[in-house]
């Protein structure tokens, strides 16, 4: 299992897998490498880094006040300093995506292009309300079959899944044990965010502006919670060089494997060769 050590000890897992440009995966506020599961298989002639944010996934749990944006980016950096990575695209899901923008705007330099997975300068309060729901919570399901079947009922912002697509997911997002389901990264987590340590500065559109002069792809769920129209389209205006694309059928977040998701994560990795 490849792990590295951060500049302040705590044990990091990666994957680093293919040959060619690199592209860092930073994934969603409570997931991990798993997150680009989906997609890996399609991006092709790269080589794709993964990594467990600290607290999360076959990472080490750190105290609670470190699970910030900030620290997270830093892990990022270190990363790509251990494997000796002068430069590297990013691509971004959700809270990855903040950090990408914190990136670009901290060590632009190291930066070959950005693309964001249904994440903007602005969080919409809906989406906001559903991650304070679950946040750092076990859940109720006793099986990854009964998850699958309540996941399914209760996200209707997506639809037309292919086969199964519910099960990997829990499977994902989960661990099973002898008294059910539980959650793979720390619950305190719930702590650091909802507490503010970890909670990005309100205006954070001088760090989307940071992104200018990088090659840039934006993903949108069409049914997010979490990245309005409104925010999306500003997004647009303020890049109309951006790939832009929405994805019919998919709430937040897209699971990248869909053919819009695809055919802008294509265009976007041509810019940058």
């Amino acid at each position: 299992m490849p792990r590295f050590f951060a500049s302040d000890g705590v044990a990091l897992h990666y994957l680093d897998e293919g040959e060619g440009l690199p592209v860092l995966c930073l994934a969603g506020l409570t997931r991990d490498t798993h997150d680009f599961d989906y997609v890996a298989p399609h991006l092709k002639g790269v080589r794709l880094i993964r990594m467990d944010y600290r607290g999360r996934g076959q990472s080490d749990w750190a105290p609670h006040q470190s699970y910030q944006i900030p620290v997270e980016g830093r892990d990022a950096v270190e990363l790509l300093n251990h494997l000796g990575i002068d430069k590297a695209a990013v691509l971004g899901t959700s809270r990855g995506g903040l950090i990408a923008m914190v990136l670009a705007a901290t060590v632009k330099d190291r930066l070959l292009g950005v693309a964001l997975n249904d994440i903007g300068p602005e969080i919409a309060d809906a989406g906001l309300e559903v991650i304070k729901d679950y946040l750092g919570k076990q859940p109720r399901w006793k099986t990854y079959e009964e998850a699958a079947t309540k996941r399914q009922a209760a996200l209707t912002a997506f639809q037309n899944l292919p086969e199964g697509r519910w099960l990997d997911e829990v499977k994902m997002l989960y661990r099973e044990g002898p008294e059910g389901l539980q959650i793979t990264y720390d619950p305190k987590l719930r702590d650091a965010v909802l507490g503010g340590g970890a909670q990005p500065a309100p205006d954070l559109w001088p760090l989307f502006d940071a992104l200018a002069g990088l090659p840039l792809c934006a993903i949108r769920g069409a049914n997010s919670d979490l990245l309005s129209e409104a925010c999306f389209a500003e997004m647009r205006k303020r890049r109309p060089d951006m790939i832009a694309v929405e994805v019919p059928d998919r709430g937040h977040i897209p699971f990248l494997d869909e053919p819009e998701s695809l055919d802008a994560l294509t265009r976007w990795l041509k810019m940058l060769r």
